[in-house]
């Protein structure tokens, strides 16, 4: 379903390096870079107010493809920097609203930046973080977390697809939870948007953050945040300016009713348009066909790995996703990440500190993290088992 040698045709960066670090930064479809170089030639020339003049319809467009992307309305879409800057603006709005004895619930799994911020207005306010437990896989338990909720609940958020493995959080049955308690859901899309096909309306959370860089292929410093139009009319961004907000008389103000009230003024308008690219370009190749493909390598990858003496898998879950975490005996993650390094191929590692909860419950420190894309080959997890072999011998 995928024609991987026109993907691979289409990426430039496929000629230089084995890339399998794609939850970090993939490499951008040439058509992305075309997109980012273009507007910023044009910046230069021109002047950057009078490029965005120019370039209104690109600029809104992105807003209509990431809609199109995850089914919802164009009005619920706000562009961020990042993940962080659009999870941030949703917890924090909703933060505001929290009080002493108030609880959220999260999952073991949680992103290190999420949980900072819980910390935060745990301290501020008095408010009580419980973690979710998991089922026998490592997953979120949805029937744990049922048993968990009552009026003092105000927030579920959890981390969809975690930084530190293949888990896949069921996303879909906290949501019917959340839904039918009428409790906020605040999901962090981050590894998993580009990865899979993603519906907001089929998941049922009221707000989720994403990037641009990572599996959608899009430029660095760009992101979303998707923030329903209910969900809105309930709390106030935390910060506001006057793109978000309207300056109605000496004293009053009047915040805009869409999801820009999430952005400011000054925005990165050529990372903005390449965004619009890069989700055109994933619709293109269909979300299903990148995830059946994704899931097609990620297994093999497994598999592969498996055979390894001394190579331990690490991820969670009975169905893990295109991210593959393992640990070699002897060898600390980021030895191995270095080592692989010299043969230019791209790994990284994932530490205790970015999933506190998670690593400790499994007496992990580091893991090394390769994450696949469709664009990758067999032939290059060959290479990979090759090179690896031979370093840990």
């Amino acid at each position: 379903m995928i024609d991987v040698e026109k993907a691979r045709a289409e990426t430039p960066g496929t000629e230089n390096v084995l890339h399998f670090n794609n939850a970090g930064a993939a490499l951008m479809p040439g058509e992305v870079v075309d997109a980012l170089k273009d507007h910023i030639d044009l910046e230069a020339e021109i002047g950057g107010y009078e490029a965005a003049a120019q370039t209104i319809d690109a600029d809104a467009h992105t807003y209509d493809a990431i809609a199109g992307l995850i089914n919802c309305k164009t009005t619920e879409v706000a562009f961020v920097e990042n993940a962080t800057v659009g999870w941030s603006g949703a917890f924090y709005g909703l933060a505001n609203t929290f009080k002493s004895g108030d609880r959220i619930l999260t999952a073991r799994a949680e992103y290190s930046s999420n949980y900072i911020a819980y910390l935060q207005i745990a301290e501020r306010t008095g408010i009580k973080i419980d973690v979710i437990p998991d089922d026998e896989t490592g997953a979120l338990s949805p029937s744990a977390l049922e048993n968990m909720i009552d009026d003092r609940v105000k927030l579920i958020s959890i981390t969809h697809v975690p930084t530190n493995g293949g888990l896949i959080n069921p996303a879909v049955a906290v949501g019917k939870i959340a839904n039918a308690l009428g409790v906020p859901y605040l999901l962090d899309a981050c590894q998993s948007v580009g990865q899979m096909p993603i519906d907001v309306a089929e998941i049922g959370c009221d707000m989720l953050s994403a990037t641009g860089r990572k599996y959608l292929r899009g430029p660095r410093g760009t992101g979303f945040l998707y923030a329903s139009s209910q969900i809105m009319e309930k709390f106030d961004p935390p910060v506001l300016d006057n793109h978000a907000a309207k300056w109605t008389g000496r004293n009053t103000y009047e915040i805009r009713g869409d999801a820009k009230r999430f952005e400011n003024w000054e925005n990165y308008t050529a990372g903005k348009i390449a965004l619009g690219v890069a989700v055109d370009y994933a619709t293109s190749w269909g979300l299903d066909n990148i995830f059946a493909r994704n899931l097609h390598l990620a297994t093999l990858f497994r598999d592969r790995l498996s055979q390894i003496p001394g190579v331990t898998l690490r991820d969670l879950g009975t169905s893990p996703g295109a991210i593959v975490t393992f640990t070699v005996d002897g060898i600390e993650a980021p030895d191995i990440t270095a080592r692989m390094a010299k043969y230019k191929i791209n790994i990284t590692h994932s530490t205790l500190f970015s999933t506190r909860l998670d690593m400790e419950k499994r007496h992990l420190n580091t893991v090394v993290r390769a994450s696949l894309h469709y664009y990758n080959t067999e032939q290059e997890i060959d290479r990979f088992i090759e090179k690896l072999t031979v370093e840990i011998a």
